[in-house]
């Protein structure tokens, strides 16, 4: 399958702003697992603007924009073209993520509360990817989904006490239970067809397959605001400790300026084609649009 996925990030200053760092993450790496980057672009409204690249630690994309001057309105424009392979297999790491503390030591936005280390302990097998998918259900169960009702400095522990929250807070108390039941895994900024915005979700770092080629571990993503596997529904962007590591907008600016947010995306499926039979379709497929 063939998916082209189109994002703006507009903002409106009400007032004077300069020496603008921002950070756009929407780019995923060229190869994540089954997904493949076929072209990708960047285009921002402001012409003196000054692009540069960056690799995040797990493989992900960073552009890094900077203006001296910042237009009262400034759009970021990204447009991806990608393509996911059935039967390709999850992502591949090296035997060391699997006992690396990286993806096991909490970080400020997924530290456990009691409630989730008791959680951990009771939900933990011997099998880590039955862990995760326990884990996974676990917190279905426990957080509704309610839009707006939390921000992105909202805590795993502030979510699960609140009840409610966003597919940010179902993958950040998930981090949390997992890491502290001995599990390593990492969170998924993304997209999913059929849904109004950016996604999110989790990768578990589980035991690779015997005779898997690549790795001693792989990466197996669930969505535990849905409490499913993932699958081609969705489309990986980044991957880090937590939102912050690979937050889709970010930055800083100088001056008394307020700064507005808008933004808009559209993900389509434009081509299928049918591995092994020589024939496949084009054209414009299911969309989701902002």
């Amino acid at each position: 399958m063939t998916y082209r996925v189109r994002q703006r990030f507009g903002y409106t200053y009400d007032g004077p702003a300069w020496q603008l760092a921002h950070r756009l993450v929407v780019v995923p790496p060229r190869r994540h697992g089954d997904q493949t980057v076929c072209a990708y672009h960047l285009a921002v409204s402001d012409p003196t603007a000054t692009v540069t690249w960056e690799r995040t630690v797990d493989g992900s994309q960073a552009a890094l924009v900077r203006l001296d001057t910042v237009p009262r309105r400034l759009d970021f424009d990204a447009t991806v073209v990608l393509t996911r392979t059935a039967g390709a297999g999850p992502p591949t790491l090296p035997a060391s993520a699997l006992t690396g503390r990286r993806l096991l030591t909490p970080t400020p936005l997924t530290a456990p509360d009691a409630t989730m280390i008791a959680a951990a302990r009771a939900l933990a097998v011997p099998d880590p990817l039955e862990t995760a998918l326990r884990c996974c259900a676990w917190v279905h169960r426990r957080i509704g989904y309610a839009g707006g009702s939390t921000d992105v400095t909202t805590t795993a522990a502030q979510a699960l006490a609140g009840g409610r929250g966003v597919c940010q807070d179902h993958a950040h108390v998930m981090l949390a239970l997992c890491r502290a039941a001995g599990v390593p895994a990492r969170y998924v900024s993304g997209h999913m067809i059929g849904e109004s915005a950016s996604h999110a979700w989790v990768e578990v770092i589980v035991p690779a397959a015997t005779g898997t080629i690549g790795g001693g571990a792989c990466a197996v993503a669930l969505d535990p605001c849905h409490d499913r596997l993932v699958d081609r529904r969705y489309v990986t962007v980044a991957t880090g400790r937590d939102y912050t590591e690979v937050a889709p907008t970010s930055g800083s600016y100088r001056g008394p300026g307020r700064g507005t947010l808008t933004t808009r995306q559209r993900v389509d499926v434009i081509g299928v084609d049918l591995v092994g039979t020589g024939t496949g379709t084009a054209g414009p497929g299911p969309a989701a649009m902002v």
